[in-house]
């Protein structure tokens, strides 16, 4: 099913994003063996990783022998491109990025990073997941969440429905619902 025509194995890119951020533990933890080995038993065929600020680098690999096919960099004036062909999305916990992957339709883990101190966007990320649009999850976790989840099961985002994130943060800023 996932073959193209000369019998060849479809592309299927994970593409990772950090945004802006030094999130050095999700880049760890997609480039772990354990991650790398679940995205592969599920049909994945390359790793994109922006890293970001970050001082981790993560294993270049070709994926010659049919293993995971790994690249990075640090940042691009544009994540869009890479966005729009990737198959899933695993993203830091930024709202831009959640709302840009989830506007194009992609299958979203976010990752949250629990060293940011005040991380409003744990609230965000868990809201989202507990409404079935993404998966959340943290950098320990991330390999149980890719082995676990079920994509067929994510329901879309509508778009342009500011109200359940405008409730969200005025519960969040202590404002009464009306």
């Amino acid at each position: 099913m996932g073959d193209t025509e000369n019998g060849e194995k479809a592309r299927k890119t994970v593409f990772v994003t950090v945004g802006t951020t030094l999130f050095d533990a999700l880049v760890r933890a997609v480039d772990s063996l354990e991650v790398k080995q679940e995205l592969l038993k599920r049909g994945y065929t390359h790793l994109v990783i922006q890293m970001g600020r970050g001082s981790y680098t993560p294993t270049k690999y070709g994926g010659e022998d049919g293993s995971l096919a790994v690249d990075f960099f640090t940042f691009s004036s544009s994540i869009a491109d890479y966005l729009r062909s990737a198959s899933l999305v695993i993203s830091h916990a930024g709202s831009g990025s959640i709302f840009e992957t989830l506007r194009l339709g992609k299958p979203l883990i976010v990752v949250v990073n629990e060293d940011l101190m005040d991380n409003h966007q744990i609230e965000l990320a868990e809201e989202l997941a507990e409404r079935k649009h993404l998966y959340c999850a943290r950098p320990q976790t991330l390999h149980q969440t890719i082995e676990s989840m079920d994509l067929e099961s994510l329901l879309p985002y509508p778009p342009g429905d500011a109200m359940p994130v405008a409730k969200l943060i005025n519960q969040f800023l202590g404002f009464p619902d009306d």
